[in-house]
C-alpha cells in the first residue's frame, strides 16, 4: 500500500520482443523503479486494439508495482491508428488466435527473462483479450495467475467455430494450471451470464483455483472510463478485486 513517505518511479516505454514463430513485434512496457525485484503480469488487448486504454492499464498496473507488457497482437496487420488497424484486423478477419497466444507467450518468457522480475508472471484480458489470456494460460507453462474480464466466446457454440476458432476455449480448461479471477456484467451478452456459468461450471468440474465475480447493472466493457459502458461503482470494486486477487498469487 502506497504511503506518502514513499518513493515512486515508473518507466514506461514502447520495446520490441519475440512473438510467435520468433517474430519480432512491438509492445508498450512499463516498470516500477526501485532495487527490488517485482512481480509482473502480461496485458492481452482487446478488439478494439492496442489502443490508449491499454497503455494507460500497463501505467496503471506498473503504479501497483508490476513490471508490465502489452504487446501489440496486430503488429502483423501493418500500423496506423489503433481504431484503424483494428478495423482492418475485423474487415480481413486477419485475427489468428495462434498467432496472438504465441505472442503473449513470448511476452511472459520475456518477462522471465528481466533481472528485476521476481519469477512471478500473471495474465489480463479484457472482452476478446480475456479469451486469448485463457487460452494462453491454459496452453502455456509458467503463469501464475489469470485475470479474464468479460472475455467473449470462452464458451462457444459448434456453429462458431471457425480455421481461426476451431476449438471453444472452455475445452482447455482442464489444462488451466493457475488460479484465475472473472470479472462479468449481468447485462453482457458476450459472454452472457447463462455462458460465465457455464464456465464456472467446467472449472469446478475440473477442481480449478477459481474467483468469478457477476456485477449488476453493468455489461461489457464496464472498465472503460472513456466509453458511455462505464460503470464507475462496478469498476472502482472490480479493480479493487484484480489488485487484491494479484496480490495473493504473485507477491
Amino acid at each position: 500500500m502506497y504511503t506518502t513517505d514513499m518513493y515512486e518511479g515508473v518507466l514506461a516505454e514502447t520495446v520490441t520482443m519475440t512473438g510467435a514463430n520468433g517474430d519480432t513485434i512491438n509492445a508498450y512496457m512499463a516498470r516500477p523503479l526501485g532495487e527490488s525485484q517485482f512481480p509482473s503480469i502480461v496485458l492481452a488487448h482487446h478488439m478494439p486494439g492496442w489502443d490508449q486504454w491499454y497503455r494507460e492499464a500497463t501505467y496503471k498496473f506498473a503504479q501497483h508495482g508490476y513490471v508490465t507488457i502489452s504487446p501489440n497482437l496486430y503488429f502483423r496487420s501493418g500500423h496506423g491508428t489503433p481504431e484503424d488497424v483494428a478495423a482492418k484486423v475485423r474487415a480481413a478477419a486477419l485475427e489468428g488466435i495462434a498467432f496472438q497466444i504465441g505472442d503473449l507467450a513470448g511476452a511472459m518468457k520475456h518477462l522471465r527473462a528481466l533481472p528485476y522480475v521476481n519469477g512471478k508472471v500473471g495474465i489480463f484480458g479484457t472482452c476478446s483479450g480475456g479469451r486469448h489470456a485463457y487460452l494462453t494460460a491454459c496452453q502455456t507453462p509458467g503463469f501464475d495467475a489469470i485475470i479474464d474480464c468479460w472475455g467473449g466466446r470462452v464458451v462457444m457454440t459448434p456453429d462458431q467455430l471457425n480455421d481461426n476458432s476451431p476449438v471453444s476455449p472452455l475445452d482447455y480448461t482442464r489444462e488451466l494450471a493457475c488460479p484465475i479471477l472473472g470479472l462479468f456484467g449481468e447485462d453482457d451478452s458476450s459472454p452472457t451470464p447463462e455462458q460465465v456459468k457455464l464456465h464456472e461450471e467446467e472449472l469446478k468440474k475440473h477442481g480449478k483455483n477459481y474467483e468469478f465475480h457477476m456485477y449488476p447493472n453493468a455489461g461489457h466493457g464496464f472498465f472503460y472510463y472513456d466509453r458511455p459502458m462505464y460503470r464507475q461503482e462496478q469498476a472502482v470494486d472490480g479493480w479493487k478485486k484484480v489488485f487484491a486477487f494479484l496480490e495473493k498469487n504473485l507477491a
